[in-house]
């Protein structure tokens, strides 16, 4: 989603802060809450995309003013200047460009490789702060550690190169796990020299390993079932979330998991879930699966956006769940099951793609 056009129809609509002119964390908290605001504001005004890329442009303006204000605090605590180059880079949604106003952090570092053994520390206290910083502004942890404070996504990017080829080799579940996270990689603020030289090795390293495919296949055939046999829809059976649908886990990242295996199975490197698909119905020609994928997959979308919210000391939160009250409306039960049954029908063509596979295999 191209966020340049949305931003100048943001600002038709209402002066929002600049952001680049918040010097402290402080400064940037209040200038987020005033921008989460005045999206919330704006939602029934804009098309939905637009307003979607609208959110992201902010996350993006935000994350990088962090990354600066963490390497002016780390002058000021005596850390001295930057020892070599640097890509802040984003994963998960905001590396897709599809994240709500209540998405986590995911992300990470790309250090040059001129930087020497001594000034590893740097980077590491450089990690460790930022990532406070932005729990601060409104992103929470990653639960999965995906976060520039952990070694394994902050590194020299010549190590960066061994952790792909290695990722790239070893077939099993979690190597293939972190491959999948990484290709959602996009450079947030830095030297766009770092992301370029990784993604380009990226690319090569997937090209090299054909067998990659069929292990991200076999990754993404494994998902949350949510429509049973009678075709009605799968809801939380205990919990808090009792009677509530899962629309990430239930109805989203099956569909962002499954565009990301047919983009990668043709050698298609995005990040955005829209243009993978797009490139994958270019390459495909008239489908009427892929045509319903793609519409299915703009639903979750909406739907993920849409769901039930509260402010929580100035920040926007959401469990990601739609509401039992509200899965009785039949307009709402309507375009679940139908966005369902598409999710159910690409698994199946997925599975047995894996099943062929692995045949071939034996």
């Amino acid at each position: 989603m191209e966020s340049k056009a949305s931003v100048n129809r943001l600002l038709e609509h209402s002066e929002m802060p600049d952001i680049q002119k918040a010097n402290s964390v402080e400064q940037l908290r209040d200038v987020r809450i005033t921008c989460q605001q005045q999206l919330l504001d704006l939602r029934p005004k804009m098309e939905f995309l637009e307003w979607v890329a609208s959110v992201n442009s902010m996350h993006d303006q935000i994350n990088r003013r962090a990354a600066e204000l963490c390497e002016q605090n780390m002058w000021e605590a005596g850390f001295g200047r930057l020892p070599a180059r640097y890509a802040f880079v984003a994963f998960g949604s905001i590396g897709r460009q599809e994240a709500t106003l209540w998405s986590d952090q995911d992300n990470g570092l790309i250090i040059g490789d001129e930087m020497q053994g001594e000034d590893l520390a740097y980077f590491r206290e450089f990690g460790l702060r930022l990532a406070d910083m932005l729990e601060v502004l409104g992103y929470p942890k990653c639960p999965g550690r995906v976060m520039c404070s952990e070694p394994l996504w902050s590194m020299r990017l010549e190590d960066w190169k061994n952790q792909i080829l290695e990722w790239s080799s070893n077939h099993e579940w979690e190597p293939i796990r972190n491959l999948i996270i990484a290709s959602d990689l996009r450079l947030i603020a830095g030297c766009p020299e770092l992301s370029d030289a990784w993604l380009s090795h990226f690319r090569s390293s997937v090209a090299q390993h054909p067998g990659i495919t069929h292990a991200v296949l076999r990754n993404t055939v494994r998902h949350k079932a949510t429509l049973n046999v009678m075709g009605r829809i799968v809801t939380e059976r205990f919990g808090e979330h009792a009677g509530d649908f899962d629309v990430k886990y239930g109805m989203y990242i099956p569909l962002v998991n499954s565009i990301r295996t047919m983009a990668l199975q043709r050698g298609i490197i995005e990040h955005s879930t829209l243009k993978r698909m797009e490139k994958v119905m270019l390459l495909e020609g008239d489908n009427l699966l892929l045509e319903s994928v793609q519409r299915a997959f703009l639903t979750a979308l909406r739907y993920r956006n849409d769901t039930p919210w509260r402010i929580e000391d100035g920040l926007v939160k959401s469990s990601g769940y739609i509401q039992k009250e509200q899965l009785k409306n039949k307009n709402v039960q309507y375009e679940l099951r139908d966005t369902l049954g598409v999710v159910r029908r690409i698994h199946r063509s997925l599975q047995r793609e894996h099943r062929f596979a692995e045949r071939r295999n034996l």
